[in-house]
């Protein structure tokens, strides 16, 4: 079992399988959302989420999006899109313990900010 929580420890999950994929996205939507340079994601099957306390205050985005964070502290801590309705990201700084999940690529970079440098060897992609 994975566990996780905001920052003011409101919104508590656990998330029952295992992680899919996880990447930093750079595209500006999710540097807007969080408020910070990028944001590193790791992908579950949707039914792997488990609230365990609190709830989680969705915004959609842009169309097909929602944006899920806590209404108290305002972490950011899901991203939900339709064209992967089996699919949820959890944002991995949320998570208790990140280790053992390692991001394996940067998405999105065309929209990075203009001072961050790249260089630890993963793949970047221009489209995700």
């Amino acid at each position: 079992m994975i566990s996780g929580q905001c920052f003011c420890g409101h919104v508590r999950y656990e998330l029952s399988g295992e992680p899919k994929f996880a990447c930093h996205c750079h595209c500006e939507s999710c540097r807007r959302a969080a408020g910070a340079a990028f944001v590193t994601w790791v992908t579950f099957a949707g039914d792997d989420l488990a609230l365990t306390s609190g709830t989680i205050s969705e915004y959609r985005s842009s169309p097909g999006v929602r944006r899920g964070h806590c209404a108290i502290c305002g972490t950011t801590i899901t991203y939900w899109w339709d064209k992967r309705p089996e699919e949820i990201d959890i944002a991995l700084a949320t998570l208790d313990d990140t280790t053992g999940i390692d991001p394996s690529a940067h998405i999105w970079v065309e929209d990075k900010v203009p001072w961050l440098v790249i260089n630890d060897g993963l793949p970047q992609s221009t489209a995700s």
